[in-house]
């Protein structure tokens, strides 16, 4: 009896222990009410105000972008504004960003139309204590915090693997680029190097500067056929640059027989993914870009980022200074998934 007794007393014990773990474990209504309220740290003032300054401002590319970031600016609480110059111009850039500056915003997330001729507004933002991060083209030689771009060497690769395995290895092919633009510059050094090493039959025979402008595109492309008519494929490193080279060869009726490798997945682009006329885009993160750059703003801002004491004082940079948003080849299988890229609601 005694031994049956200390028995049930021992599994009365064990039960007693588990339910007072249980219930410990269990947060209590007021834990869980202000865990829902969230940090107050990640919470701004509909009053702050941070910019996304860009080149070219009425590309549908920029979409993409500032749909991330007023997606972040919405989470925190904070107001986003889209800004940029209306042409494709250096001095009207810094024209803008200046302006920016003046209004002396929380924070300013910019792509660079040209790295050297931002350096000294970006520097000069940074040094009147307002957070600058750069993002799609970069000014490296600036004190910008950080840089949320493509790797875009690499996504020329990229390009130049597709476009070699379409012409079967061999062939002339053409590019059209945006000259003296870093990230530009980049694509077009990662498609030739690749193109080299990897499909040493196919052969860059000429390349245009297209200065993000289809037209241009258009017209360059058309006379570099009638200067190599032997030409089976063309990489576009810039959205507006694919549909033109696609209206050049439309035009020649060469559409199928030259190969098109585009960037980016505005809706033009995208028509004519689906028409059979651009063989494959380069789809970088757009969204990614504006997100996590209108993030790293609002961290700065609020001194959310401190990965050692006094990071200013000592001149310390508390964000990785190069970010890769990734990209992603477009076809003609996956290209309704890319539709709603570019639409902000």
């Amino acid at each position: 009896m005694k031994k049956n007794f200390y028995k049930y007393l021992s599994i009365f014990l064990a039960i007693a222990l588990i339910v007072s773990l249980a219930y410990a474990l269990v947060p209590n209504s007021k834990d869980v009410t202000q865990a829902s309220s969230g940090n107050p740290k990640l919470k701004g003032s509909p009053k702050e105000e941070y910019y996304m300054v860009t080149f070219a401002s009425g590309i549908e590319y920029w979409k993409g972008c500032f749909k991330g970031m007023k997606a972040a600016a919405d989470l925190y609480g904070v107001k986003a504004i889209y800004t940029g110059a209306p042409q494709f111009d250096v001095n009207q850039q810094v024209t803008v960003l200046r302006q920016v500056i003046a209004k002396k915003p929380a924070g300013i997330l910019v792509t660079c139309a040209n790295p050297d001729a931002l350096k000294a507004p970006i520097d000069e933002a940074i040094k009147k204590g307002i957070p600058v991060v750069t993002f799609d083209a970069d000014s490296p030689k600036s004190l910008r915090y950080s840089v949320l771009e493509t790797g875009n060497y690499n996504a020329g690769a990229m390009a130049a693997r597709y476009l070699g395995k379409l012409l079967g290895g061999k062939g002339e092919v053409g590019i059209s680029t945006v000259a003296a633009q870093l990230n530009h510059e980049q694509r077009k050094q990662g498609f030739i190097d690749t193109l080299k090493k990897e499909f040493p039959g196919i052969k860059v025979v000429s390349i245009v500067n297209d200065e993000n402008d289809s037209t241009k595109a258009a017209r360059g492309v058309a006379a570099m056929l009638q200067a190599h008519p032997n030409i089976k494929g063309i990489f576009c490193t810039v959205a507006p640059g694919g549909v033109g080279v696609a209206t050049a060869i439309k035009e020649a009726n060469k559409v199928g027989k030259i190969k098109i490798v585009s960037f980016d997945t505005d809706k033009g682009t995208l028509d004519l993914i689906k028409q059979g006329v651009i063989d494959a885009s380069i789809a970088q993160g757009t969204w990614n870009m504006g997100f996590w750059g209108m993030t790293f703003l609002f961290y700065l801002k609020h001194g959310i980022v401190n990965p050692v004491d006094n990071w200013k004082k000592f001149g310390i940079n508390p964000l990785p200074p190069y970010i890769d948003t990734g990209t992603m080849v477009v076809t003609k299988q996956n290209v309704d998934a890319f539709y709603k890229v570019n639409v902000i609601k």
